[in-house]
């Protein structure tokens, strides 16, 4: 048999024998929507950290403090402006087995950001 027909095959064996990949102990769809209706989005996963959220380490961390309750996510001591424009914010995915569904809506996106200890900080 010729060298270049056991290649395939061994390549096979070798991603068998490979350990498989652990999915994320938490896998979330965060969204802004703003009051103009402009809508940002981002990913975040945790257990191990990932995603394209920005902070992701520093999201993930809060919410592990509260073990995934965005409702007992601790407020960040940060200066806002009183600008009022609300922006609704939502989750939705699974968080170590549990189904998260959340929506809240802040006076404004710094408000958002910091009133959720930097979970919608995007």
């Amino acid at each position: 048999m010729p060298l270049s027909a056991l290649l395939p095959a061994a390549a096979s064996v070798l991603a068998l024998a490979a350990p498989p990949a652990h999915p994320p102990a938490a896998s979330l769809a965060l969204a802004l929507q703003d009051s103009t209706g402009r809508v940002s989005t981002v990913t975040l996963d945790c257990h191990p950290a990932g995603g394209d959220h920005p902070g992701k380490a520093k999201a993930c961390a809060a919410l592990t403090t509260v073990d995934g309750d965005f409702d007992r996510l601790p407020a960040e001591a940060t200066v806002c402006p009183m600008i009022y424009s609300p922006t609704t914010a939502t989750a939705q995915g699974h968080w170590r087995g549990k189904p998260v569904v959340y929506t809240h809506t802040f006076g404004n996106k710094c408000a958002a950001a910091a009133e959720s200890a930097g979970v919608f900080e995007f």
